[in-house]
This record gives structure tokens, sequence and C-alpha cells, in this order.
């Protein structure tokens, strides 16, 4: 008897699902409660990553550059990976995370990044100066400094050195923002238990403070856990009334726009509020650096925040949002500065400049 042989396989075709065109279909608002960019910014960030992100077939119904943005802006907008497939667009959960990484690497590429987070040349520090003294008169400053922690999960190596004074695995942040709460400054890549005295004193923007790429007269604004320098002007730990007192009142006021430049921009990329969960922290710090990018294109294109209201974003309303936000790192209780940190010089030149200004 002949020996029976094993019917043969017949491959099924894969099915696609039909991906909705949701530049088309949904209104300029909707876009932005979903992905922060009405539908002209979304067409403008993927200009930028074209080249990089078009494949030269559609075999496979291959995603296009724009589906991989719309896909990216999800993620960092909610900062739930999963949501990244309940947009219609037909993707594997496998597809989501490729594709977000992909993203991420063109638009955190050094000429995206240098083009829209960079100092202001020379000849607008004059109308940064005139910006910040238009929020509580003080004088002279042209960029308000913070740290900020975005948390992390825990880590298998070097797990001590994410760990911060709260007790939770981070990434320390660095940022400056002008008074129209543009980022103009960033430093992301120091793990959580790293002062921000170092972090400052090991930056590019000290070095262009101290070589005299920024003129002297301009000024940043910091918290007393910076250390005072004759460009990083710092509140009175205890102020005597008068001019010292003035000069704290002021500081403070104009300080907040820092704080709120951090509130607004965690409320826009809720990615930045919530526990990454992604190894190594380089893909985290790529996540913080494209989020400054397209904060500042929002900026650009006056594209306002607006609540999330879909039932995969669970959010607090604006403006607890950005309170929250801002608070996230308690700066009521600031870190003394390092020893070797304190610009001896900064203290009385703080005394003159706030005689001088708030007397």
């Amino acid at each position: 008897m002949a020996e029976q042989q094993p019917p043969l396989r017949v491959r099924q075709p894969r099915v696609f699902r039909e991906r909705n065109d949701v530049l088309n279909e949904l209104s300029d608002n909707e876009l932005i409660k979903r992905y922060r960019l009405d539908r002209e910014g979304i067409i403008f960030v993927t200009d930028l990553v074209r080249p990089v992100l078009l494949r030269p077939t559609v075999a496979n119904k291959a995603l296009t550059p724009e589906q991989k943005v719309i896909i990216t802006l999800r993620y960092v907008a909610t900062g739930k990976m999963q949501l990244c497939n309940g947009d219609d667009l037909g993707v594997s959960q496998q597809t989501v995370s490729r594709v977000i990484s992909e993203t991420l690497d063109a638009l955190c590429a050094q000429p995206i990044f240098k083009r829209f987070i960079k100092f202001p040349p020379i000849q607008q520090l004059q109308q940064k100066k005139e910006q910040f003294r238009e929020v509580a008169g003080f004088p002279e400053v042209v960029g308000a400094i913070d740290g900020t922690h975005i948390r992390i999960v825990k880590l298998s190596e070097f797990e001590v050195e994410y760990v911060n004074r709260k007790r939770y695995h981070s990434i320390n942040v660095q940022v400056v923002f002008d008074a129209k709460y543009n980022i103009i400054d960033l430093e992301a890549r120091w793990p959580g238990s790293v002062h921000d005295s170092r972090i400052l004193n090991e930056s590019g923007l000290k070095r262009m403070f101290e070589t005299g790429a920024v003129p002297a007269g301009c000024h940043l604004l910091g918290d007393s856990g910076d250390g005072c320098k004759t460009w990083l002007l710092t509140p009175y730990l205890r102020p005597q009334p008068g001019y010292q007192s003035n000069y704290n009142r002021a500081n403070k006021k104009t300080r907040s726009v820092v704080e709120m430049g951090i509130g607004q921009w965690k409320r826009r990329f809720h990615v930045l509020h919530s526990e990454i969960r992604l190894t190594p922290p380089a893909k985290v710090c790529k996540i913080i650096f494209v989020c400054a990018v397209l904060h500042n294109i929002c900026k650009d294109r006056n594209i306002q925040l607006l609540l999330e209201d879909d039932p995969g974003h669970d959010q607090p309303p604006a403006e607890d949002n950005i309170q929250m936000a801002a608070n996230d790192d308690d700066d009521d209780q600031v870190e003394p500065p390092l020893a070797g940190y304190q610009a001896r010089d900064g203290l009385p030149y703080r005394e003159e400049f706030a005689r001088l200004h708030f007397q």
C-alpha cells in the first residue's frame, strides 16, 4: 500500500485592516486633542523627516511617513503605547513599537533639534529682556532655568544612579524657557541622582555664558539650588526688608515662567507625566528631546493646549494639570548647592544688582 502523503497546506493571504485617513476625516480641533498638532502641523513635522521615513515600496501595505508620525504623536500625547493602534490604522503592537522607535530617531536628529531648540542669537536678546521685564519688572533676564525629573522604570544595570532624592527612578532634565514659554536650552542625559548644580556646571549653557558667547548683562533666573553666579540670579535665602525683599518678589514671579512652561510641556505631551516604560535610558532621552522639539513647533504655529476628551486618555482639567506638572519636583524644597559649585563672586554681584534695580 502506498504511503499516504500529508495534505498540502495552502498559504492563506494576509488580511489587512482598512486604515482610516485621520488627516482628512478629523477636524483640526480633534487632531490637536489626539495628536497635539493640527493637519498642517502634522504635515509640517512629517516633511521634516519624510526622506528618512519614506519606503520605496507599497508592498504589504507599508505605512506612509504621515502614518508613522501620527502613531508617534499619539504615543507622546498619551504616554500609552497600546492606544497607538486604536486609531484604525490597522497595525500590530509590534509594528507600533518599531515605528515609534524609527520616528523618534528621525525627529531627534541633530539638524532638527538645533533648528528648534536654540539659545537666542545676540540680535534677539534685547527682545527677550523686554518680554521678561513685562512679567514683574525684573530687568536684564533672557531665560528662566529649572530642573524636572522624568520618571522611568527600574533598571537592571546602574539602578542606584537613577534613584532621585524622592526615591523613584528618573532622568534629571535641565530646561530653560523664554518669557513666551519656548524651550531655548535642554539637557536630558543625566541620571536622577545627579545634582542640578553638577548638570549646570558641566553644560554647554555655562560655557556659553562664561566664555562670552552670551554678552555680559544677560542673565538667567534660577532657584537657590543652582548657586548664584554673575549670570545666574537666584533668590536671597533670608532677604532683608527693602531692596532684597523687592528683588525676591520680582524674582519669584518672573521665574514662575519656567514652572508654567514645564507644566505646559508635560501636559501637552503626557508621556513626560507618567512612567516611561522603555529601556535603555537613552531611548527615554530621545523622547524628551522630541517632546521639546514638538513643543516649540506648537508654539511657533500658535497651537493652543486643548483638553483630551477621548476615552483612552484620563487627565485632570487644564489648569490643574499645568499646576501639577509644574509642582512635580516640589520646588519649595530646594536642594542646597553642592560645595565647589557656588560661584563666590555671584553673591556680591547679586547684592549690587538688587541694590541698583530694586532699591
